[in-house]
């Protein structure tokens, strides 16, 4: 295995957002339209940015460090523009949502982590507090599962410490009951699962207007407990929505109704 892993740090939960490369014409294709492809790329490289850096954020609250799990595994060059300090990479092994998952579990606990938790790529705006709680629930005696369901029925975070394959197989993935088979699986290896407060993934329109009007409808602070301000994610919004682009309405973008930003 070709990675960037740390040395061991028994006591520090390694967080990895599980991300594929933003290209051109394979990422966010469910935004597509009404982004273009090349937008729609884009976006998803100001999430995999804005992820790393609240990661970074919440590793200056609690022992944590931070990694991004990548597919393909040939695509490292791809990521480096996209990293906070701090951040290291670690490719895929094997082709799959549920074998990738795995994966960087067994190679994270295996550096010497004491916990790992894996992160999607789809929630730029997911509170640092979530990412705090998380590893310091998994900085408890014993073994544990933390799980942060999503509002579509998936999660958007899973913590670990140990690599249970279990969780990871007969899951119908991209599915909304992703959560809840996870939850079974779980309970099937004896383990009760910390679950989180839920947070939303952006994966359709539906979810990008709430993103939009979200992020431009507020300043950009950055409080324990609320919404992560996803800097990056908020400046390209504001830039692509500038002169009221039509493709996008955003109901609950304030007094200026259809137009985002100045």
């Amino acid at each position: 295995m070709t990675a960037e892993l740390g040395a061991p740090r028994p006591e520090y939960c390694a967080i990895a957002i599980m991300a594929k490369a933003p290209r051109i014409g394979g990422a966010k294709t469910r935004l597509v339209p009404p982004l273009s492809a090349a937008e729609a790329a884009g976006l998803s490289a100001c999430f995999i940015r804005d992820a790393t850096e609240n990661i970074a954020a919440a590793a200056q609250q609690s022992a944590i460090e931070g990694y991004i799990a990548y597919s393909p595994p040939d695509a490292a060059a791809e990521f480096e523009p996209l990293l906070a300090k701090g951040t290291r990479l670690l490719p895929s092994r094997r082709i799959g949502l549920g074998a990738s998952l795995l994966d960087a579990a067994e190679d994270l606990l295996a550096a010497g982590y004491g916990s790992a938790c894996l992160v999607n790529s789809d929630s730029p705006t997911l509170p640092t507090s979530l990412l705090i709680d998380a590893a310091r629930a998994l900085s408890l005696p014993d073994d544990r599962i933390v799980l942060g369901p999503a509002e579509d029925g998936g999660y958007y975070l899973i913590g670990l410490k140990q690599a249970h394959a279990r969780l990871f197989g007969d899951i119908a993935w991209s599915t909304p009951r992703v959560f809840a088979q996870t939850v079974e699986r779980a309970r099937e290896i004896g383990l009760e699962p910390l679950v989180l407060p839920a947070w939303y993934d952006v994966d359709d329109v539906a979810s990008l207007q709430r993103l939009t009007a979200e992020l431009l409808a507020k300043d950009d602070k950055d409080d324990r407990g609320t919404a992560y301000h996803a800097p990056h994610t908020a400046s390209f919004l504001r830039d692509l929505f500038r002169d009221g682009d039509p493709r996008l309405t955003l109901d609950r973008a304030g007094p200026s109704g259809g137009r985002a930003g100045p």
